[in-house]
């Protein structure tokens, strides 16, 4: 009787400890809450091109001339916004398939589109497979084109766009480790928020992803090279206007070179992109229509709008006070192929093709903008504050009221329209 109450005893306090060590290793993983509030106070000097209420600021406004010849876009304007406060939650969780496991999922309150300011929007929600050399990621997170360990600092959450790349896209991402220096990285990506004109389905209809590759050098401890190429294809519609079907398609390339030097007291990001058709990445582009083959049954061929982009981002390290410096440049390189002059409305004010306008900015020359920064941070409070300067090159109209554009829509003649923005925030982070 004695050994079987003995033999119960070890068994209880086995199985009790073998409980508790379960329990301990559980409440090593789970999910950690973290993100911040951000206020923005902002003031333009005229009217922008931007979304929602002026929060993503793209460039100014062109000149809108009433009948006195008044510019009604000279009018200044200011906001206050708090849409861009963030939640992110960081998952882990026990090994799988061999793999350390990870997570993260992250919204904002920017909303799908204008009408939907304040809603609340996913921003990443992926998970990751992590064998040490190799890594798979699955699930919406940045655009391969959006190099996340070398992007603007600014305080504006536009990001240095329209001359960085921006989007965040569904995917597929394999990386691997070549060498202790060296890293490959390969991504198949569909569209959501950020999407082609007409939506996702002109990506998802050519049954092609957006196929990109990027190669990262750690040429020394605090030197970073990387470049990044990718391809897509798509077919902007099923049917024409009169009702045929069609399955004519459209191919485009583009490519980025990005560089980052980290010293002691000093920080500097640079970066050259070339794209065709980046309108889905928030730049100046897109595609246009380059013929109409049949004018009875619409069928039409369609030519990449190309454009080339530059940025640097200098910032100091300190953990108190920071000062920062961005100026980016970006421009309309026109189409690949010259577009038909039947189906161009040279009085269209706003440089658009009949019948569809597939592209952002093809009545501007190029775009610059420099605008420094200052942050001052104490515990998890920071202020800041930042002066955008940005020029926009509109095309000219000749006597007849014509924009001056080429048979590339490659503006020949333009004015350069300015805005200052001074943009003052406050963030708490948690």
């Amino acid at each position: 009787m004695k050994k079987l109450i003995l033999v119960l005893f070890v068994l209880v306090t086995g199985f009790g400890s073998l409980l508790k060590a379960q329990q301990q290793e559980e409440k090593k993983f789970g999910i950690s809450w973290s993100g911040f509030v951000k206020n923005d106070f902002f003031y333009d000097s005229r009217q922008t091109i931007s979304a929602r209420e002026g929060q993503f600021l793209l460039y100014p406004a062109p000149v809108n001339e009433d009948f006195d010849g008044q510019d009604i876009n000279a009018r200044g304007s200011i906001n206050f916004l708090s849409i861009q406060s963030r939640v992110t939650g960081s998952i882990t969780g026990p090994e799988a398939f061999g793999a350390k496991t990870s997570g993260k999922i992250e919204g904002a309150f920017f909303g799908h589109s204008n009408p939907d300011i304040n809603g609340f929007r996913l921003r990443h929600a992926f998970v990751k497979l992590d064998w040490g050399k190799t890594q798979l990621l699955t699930g919406q997170y940045w655009h391969m084109m959006f190099a996340e360990s070398c992007f603007p600092g600014t305080v504006s959450f536009n990001t240095g766009v329209p001359f960085q790349y921006f989007s965040r896209n569904p995917q597929i991402r394999l990386s691997h480790q070549l060498h202790k220096a060296v890293s490959l990285t390969v991504a198949a990506a569909t569209q959501r928020d950020f999407s082609s004109p007409g939506g996702y389905s002109s990506l998802s209809n050519s049954m092609i992803p957006d196929m990109h590759a990027r190669l990262k050098v750690n040429i020394t401890p605090k030197l970073l090279f990387g470049a990044t190429a990718g391809y897509k294809k798509m077919m902007p519609r099923l049917s024409t206007t009169k009702g045929y079907q069609t399955d004519k398609e459209l191919g485009s390339a583009t490519a980025n070179a990005f560089l980052r030097l980290d010293m002691d007291k000093f920080t500097v990001k640079m970066q050259g992109i070339y794209a065709q058709n980046a309108f889905d990445g928030l730049m100046i582009g897109g595609f246009a229509i380059q013929d109409i083959t049949d004018t009875v049954k619409d069928f039409r061929e369609y030519t990449p709008v190309n454009t080339f982009s530059t940025w640097i981002d200098m910032h100091t390290n300190g953990k108190k006070f920071k000062v920062g410096l961005f100026g980016g440049y970006t421009q309309n390189l026109g189409t690949t192929d010259k577009v038909s002059q039947s189906i161009f409305d040279p009085q269209n004010t706003t440089g658009s093709l009949l019948y569809d306008d597939y592209a952002r900015g093809t009545n501007i020359s190029h775009v610059f903008r420099v605008s420094p920064r200052v942050l001052f941070n104490s515990g998890k409070f920071r202020f800041a504050a930042e002066c955008e300067y940005t020029v926009a090159a509109y095309a000219e109209k000749d006597d007849s009221g014509n924009l001056q554009l080429e048979e590339k829509l490659k503006v020949t003649d333009y004015q350069n329209v300015q805005n200052i923005r001074v943009l003052l925030a406050t963030y708490y982070f948690f």
